[in-house]
């Protein structure tokens, strides 16, 4: 089982847009996938889930059916995680579910953090509640990938998923904005992973649970909700993109850049997603990938034709992560 992040520290990229689609393309490819949905807004549950399946996993007057639920007995004080509820979706695809309450959880990992430091075991148990819940849920449903989605944000959750993670991957958008957070994202990763490995260090010698090894691996980069004229983005856009090779070399990797690179030359950048505009709200309608329309969803004419290219797309981008996970491992 590989565990495989989504993470960018700027909201509004279309990261959860991504999640989605990949997670549904390794199902289409023939891959067992688990997808985590560890952003407190849910919008990934919201994407793989109809209303009324949501009200199901989310009563009233009975715990839900959610991450939550696996962490509320540490919340209420009264044991350790709790198994997860896995939402199928396929025969080969399966959802653990967000949930707005996740948000409770953010300072009692926050606390515990530096507690770990002190060899307290009830700290590491808090700390690694996200890890054994996705290897757990993961085992039980026999998945060989987990893909997580979480918020846009340097919180003590996401630094909880991210040491419990085997990779990482950054969506970005051509913009000022999304440079700046994968600026500041390189620095807290790599301090993220040294301060991990020093509480391994500190851990209990009695401490019977699996702890991640806290690598965080970076997988490389995709750009997304670009809009093309004549095949290449257009030209506010081509400007930021030209920029994204050599800040991900020096943020994330630390390494220098010998010379600048475009994106089609950059070893780092897994591929470019489009803006399939007109296309995604008939997807939403009916739950499904863009990629999956049909005709009797709308998806006739011209939409048909960018169904079809939107399928080798997210095809070939996901391929390129399998690949990319498998010979960093």
């Amino acid at each position: 089982m590989k565990t495989i992040t989504f993470f960018n520290n700027k909201g509004g990229v279309g990261k959860t847009t991504l999640v989605y689609h990949i997670a549904w393309m390794m199902a289409e490819l023939g891959y067992r996938v688990l997808a985590a949905d560890l952003d407190p807004q849910s919008n990934l549950s919201s994407m793989f889930l109809k209303e009324e399946e949501l009200e199901e996993l989310w009563p009233e007057e009975s715990p839900h059916k959610t991450i939550l639920s696996c962490v509320s007995p540490i919340l209420e004080g009264i044991g350790d995680i709790a198994p997860a509820h896995t939402e199928r979706i396929l025969d080969n695809l399966y959802l653990v579910a967000g949930d707005l309450g996740l948000s409770q959880f953010e300072d009692k990992l926050s606390d515990n953090w530096p507690r770990c430091l002190d060899n307290d075991p009830a700290a590491f148990r808090i700390i690694t509640a996200f890890y054994r819940i996705i290897y757990q849920a993961a085992k039980e449903v026999n998945a060989e990938i987990v893909l997580i989605d979480v918020g846009p944000n340097l919180g003590a959750i996401n630094r909880s998923v991210l040491i419990s993670s085997d990779h990482i991957i950054m969506p970005l958008a051509p913009a000022l904005y999304s440079l700046q957070g994968l600026k500041n994202l390189g620095h807290t990763l790599r301090q993220w992973r040294h301060s991990w490995q020093q509480r391994l260090e500190q851990k209990p010698e009695n401490l019977n649970i699996p702890l991640p090894s806290g690598s965080i691996m970076p997988a490389g980069y995709i750009v997304l909700q670009h809009i093309e004229r004549r095949n290449r983005p257009v030209q506010s856009y081509w400007k930021w993109i030209k920029k994204i090779p050599d800040t991900y070399q020096r943020s994330i990797l630390n390494k220098p850049v010998a010379s600048i690179l475009e994106e089609s030359e950059d070893p780092n950048c897994i591929g470019l997603v489009r803006h399939y505009q007109s296309l995604m709200p008939m997807a939403q309608e009916v739950n499904k990938p863009v990629f999956l329309l049909k005709p009797a969803d709308g998806a006739i004419g011209a939409h048909a034709q960018s169904v079809a290219k939107c399928y080798m797309d997210f095809k070939k981008i996901t391929e390129a992560i399998l690949k990319r996970t498998k010979n960093l491992q």
